[in-house]
């Protein structure tokens, strides 16, 4: 028989002691079922005691706004170079590409 640790800073004391419950509970069932159910009974203790994953970075506004004064100063070098190097099909290439890049964006945030 395992000591039972001690909560981790910051959980609420009952939280613990609903886990401990939960686990004592899984032992029982586990004890009366027999070994048939070990594999059932070691894939539900691992969902339980899984790290949940951390939450997903939002993006704000400010990332947008970011990304829009980015492309804009972006834009002006780039097509000057790009129209100055390859004319009209370089301009059209490096405008095609900042749509691209801000189109990629703006999808992934509402994926």
């Amino acid at each position: 028989m395992t000591i039972p640790r001690p909560p981790r800073a910051g959980a609420p004391a009952d939280a613990a002691a609903d886990r401990t419950a939960d686990a004592a509970a899984a032992m029982a069932a586990r004890r009366e079922l027999g070994p048939d159910y070990d594999a059932a009974f070691a894939q539900l203790i691992a969902e339980r005691v899984a790290p949940a994953p951390p939450p997903r970075a939002r993006r704000g506004p400010d990332a947008v706004f970011a990304l829009a004064v980015l492309s804009l100063v972006a834009a002006i070098p780039l097509t000057a170079i790009a129209a100055a190097q390859a004319g009209l099909p370089g301009l059209v290439a490096a405008l095609a590409a900042i749509v691209l890049i801000n189109a990629v964006h703006a999808g992934r945030r509402r994926g």
